[in-house]
Parts: C-alpha cells; structure tokens; sequence
C-alpha cells in the first residue's frame, strides 16, 4: 500500500507575503481562538453575576470577636485544631448549582486588628456556620469568651483620593510553587530556658507593631479562608516525580492508537521504534543520590499532603490620617514579620508588587495608584475571595502558624483584649433552691427552721455564758503553742 501526502496547500500558503499569511490563518483558524477565549471571559461574567445574586439572597455574615483568657499558654496547635473542625464547612457543590443558581464554596475570614494601638482578633462567618466557629474555639480555649460585634471597617473613608486618610494594602502570595510550605511554628522552638519560654512565638512582632500605633493609624491583617476537597493532594505526586526527575510511564494507549493506522503505524514503528521503552528507560534520581536540598523538598511536600489545606488569600491594609500617617514603620514591619516564615530553600510569602499592592511606576502614575488603593480597600471590605490574586493553598499548619492567639509569657504587648478571667463551673454537688423546697432531707428542712427562729436564751443568760467563757479562758498556760 503506498501512502501519498499532498503538501501542495502547505507550499502555496508558506509562499504567501506575511500579511497575507497571518490573514489567511485567522480566517481558517485564529477565529475560533478568539471565539474560544470570547465565549470563555462571557461565562465568567455570567458566573459571576449569577453567584452575587445567589449571596444576596441566601448568605448573612456576622463578625464574632474572640478573647482568650489571660495567661494564655495554648501553643498554635490549638489553633490547628480549629482548621481542622473549620473543614466540616466544605460542602459538594454539582454542576447545575454551580451554572444554574450561582451556588459556591462560601469562605471565611480570619482577621486581626489595631485600631490606634487596640488590638482585636476577629472571625468573619455566615450566620449559618457561627456553632461550627464557636465549637471551634470553645473546643480548644474553653475559657475564651466570643461576642458578635460591629464591622470596623466603617470608621474610615471607602473611596480614595480622600482629605483626611490614605491608605496602604497589599495581597500576599507564596513566592514558589504552592506544594512547598512556608517555615512552621515548630521551627520556632528551642531547648533553652524555661519550658513556656522555649516557644518563641512569631506572633511577638506582629503584636508589637499593633500596640505601637496611635491615634488616628488602624492596622488590618485578614486571611480569607476557602475550604476545599483533596483533588490537589495527586498535584503534590507530580512536583516530587518533577524533583526526582522521573517520566510518566505510558500507559500504552500510543501503540494503541498506532495499531488503528495499519501500515502507517508500521512506518512510524520504523521510525522512532517502540515509543514505550524509550520511556520507560527514564526512572528518574535515587534516594542516593539526591542532594540535602532535594530531600528535604520531597520531605516537606509530603508532610504537607498529609494534613488538610485550605485555599487561602491573605491581605493588608494600615489606613490613617494623613497627619500621622507613618508607611515606612506599618509597611517595614508587616513585611518584617512575614519574612520571618522564610525557607529560602521551599517557600515564603511576599507581597503582590505587580497587582495589588498600591504602589506604581512609570506612566500615570496617579490615576493607577488611586484605583489599586480603591480595589485593595473594596476587596479587604468584602471579605472577597475572587477579586486579586488567586489563592493559594496553605495546610492547616501554615495558617496556625500565620494567626493564632499570641502565648502571653511570649507576648507582652499590654493592649491586646482579653478575657478577665478563668470560668469555673459550679460543684455539681451544690444544691438548688428547688431541692431545699422539695427534695431536701427532713434533716436539713428542720436545720433550716431552726436557724429562721429567733434564739430563746434571754440577754441575762447571754451575759452568763460570756463571763464563764473568760474564767475558763484565764486557766489555759499561756505558754501553750499556738495551732
């Protein structure tokens, strides 16, 4: 059988002047490119609407403060836990709840606020999750006290160039790829001094900077967190193959499709031989001969797979009067204490320069900085989770080291709201008005009656009892030891 290809299209387009070339492409095939991406960004707009209007009718958020007991020596840990319930909130969402009644993951937004040096720490839920909030917190801090409160971002303006403020604020984003975690709580201990304060908790800085500001500054740290399901954990496989180096085996299904062809999958066999094997020879690094540096890569990436994660996006926003307004410390110390969760040699967080940060160069610089304060402020208000950069994905142990309630032998920062005290239940053997009424023993109901009568002995015999009491108080040696 002989195999004839007629090339003679190819040759007349290539002879073609590169204008009539690019021409001749868009109306053969660039269109449905075009119309590709077109009908793409209109499904978006569609989901998108279509989602705000299922929030307005269905979602109801409140905004809970959480005071933790004074002497607080729970490590983030506890917060961990938290996380960890907080995943219950993930539900199945099918396709026609998601293209048909604009139904969605709703998020969470854990936050922490200075306002002029009053810090807060804060949870923002759907009215319909608040027990899951307050299990949470109760189960690990039995002692916090959580009431719902007013949203604070009302006391300064919305929209920006404004007289008196200015602002701030900026996304944070994962500087590699998301598989690899950022620097953990954990490795902030040490096996030095005493045992609660061998934890030195990275949360001192932060706390610090807080309790510095004055009156007129406010200070805004918000993570927005989205619970999700486990189809990333195979994405984590295909990172560590990546540092091992390995292939994906074939699965055969290219001899498969060859053998459809015949004689043509005979030719193709002549060739490049067996395309199977030639895969195959490529199984990738041993153990032995990875270096420190890829060991402990693949190590870390495991260790995160093996917890639960969250999509996350965290931001930024330190907004104060123009007369006291002071970047150069709020912004310096935000990025110093995100640079304190850096492995150069896995992961860090950096602030988003490129998109949301306000700050600009080159041409119109003005206009473009004014609408970047104007988003960033929108989007922290919103509590959005779709707006700015995409989230990435954080295990339950990278968000308890971000936020988590500050260890007070750490943390001295003296404005930090707290719970007045320990709560303690009553004994459950303490009796109830009820049970003296009804269900007492005839024994204390008649000790009860005697107490309530008046005493029969008269003043004379009082006065009798008084004076004997002191004649046999001056027998006893004074000499005796006292008990």
């Amino acid at each position: 059988m002989e195999i004839v290809i007629n090339t003679t299209r190819l040759e007349d387009f290539f002879a073609l002047a590169p204008g009539e070339m690019l021409w001749v492409f868009f109306l053969n095939i660039g269109w449905i490119i075009i119309a590709a991406i077109f009908l793409y960004g209109l499904s978006l707009l569609y989901l998108q609407k279509i989602s705000a209007n299922w929030a307005a009718n269905n979602l109801k958020f409140i905004l809970l403060a959480i005071d933790v007991p004074k002497g607080n020596e729970q490590s983030p840990k506890a917060v961990e836990n938290m996380f960890t319930y907080l995943a219950g909130a993930h539900g199945s969402i099918n396709f026609f709840e998601k293209w048909f009644e604009g139904k969605f993951q709703v998020s969470f937004s854990y936050e922490i606020v200075s306002l002029e040096g009053y810090t807060q720490f804060l949870i923002r839920t759907p009215i319909e999750f608040r027990n899951l909030i307050e299990t949470s917190v109760y189960s690990q801090y039995p002692d916090a006290e959580i009431s719902e409160v007013d949203d604070y971002v009302e006391a300064v303006p919305h929209n920006f160039p404004d007289e008196e403020y200015d602002i701030w604020g900026s996304e944070f984003i994962q500087a590699n790829n998301w598989a690899f975690p950022i620097k953990l709580y954990q490795e902030f201990e040490h096996s030095f001094g005493e045992s609660e304060t061998q934890f030195k908790d990275p949360m001192a800085s932060l706390m610090d900077l807080c309790s510095s500001l004055r009156e007129g500054e406010q200070f805004w740290f918000q993570i927005v967190v989205i619970p999700t399901g486990f189809n990333w954990v195979a994405e984590t496989d295909k990172i560590v193959d990546k540092i091992l180096n390995k292939t994906k085996k074939s699965s055969g299904w290219t001899i498969k499709l060859l053998e459809w062809f015949g004689d043509l999958g005979e030719m193709f066999y002549s060739i490049w031989g067996d395309i199977e094997s030639k895969e195959d020879k490529k199984d990738g690094l041993s153990m032995m001969e990875l270096t420190p540096k890829q060991k402990k890569q693949i190590e870390a990436v495991h260790m995160k797979a093996s917890k639960l994660s969250f999509n996350a996006k965290i931001r930024v926003v330190y907004a104060a009067r123009k007369d006291v307004i002071n970047r150069s410390k709020v912004v310096n110390g935000i990025v110093g204490y995100m640079k304190q969760f850096i492995a150069l040699d896995l992961n860090n967080l950096m602030p988003d320069v490129k998109l949301t940060m306000t700050k600009t160069s080159y041409f119109n610089k003005d206009k473009r900085l004014f609408k970047k304060k104007n988003s960033i402020m929108n989007n922290y208000i919103n509590r959005d989770d779709f707006a700015g950069r995409v989230p990435g994905l954080f295990n339950i142990e990278e968000l308890a080291t971000l936020w988590h309630f500050p260890i007070e032998a750490n943390v001295k920062a003296p404005m930090i709201q707290k719970a007045p005290g320990r709560k303690a239940d009553a004994p459950s053997s303490l009796p109830v008005i009820d049970d003296f009424s009804y269900n007492a023993p005839e024994l204390f109901q008649s000790d009860i009656l005697q107490r309530q009568q008046p005493p029969a002995e008269s003043e004379t015999d009082i006065n009798k009892a008084s004076v004997a009491e002191v004649e046999v108080n001056k027998n006893i040696p004074e000499n005796l030891p006292f008990v």
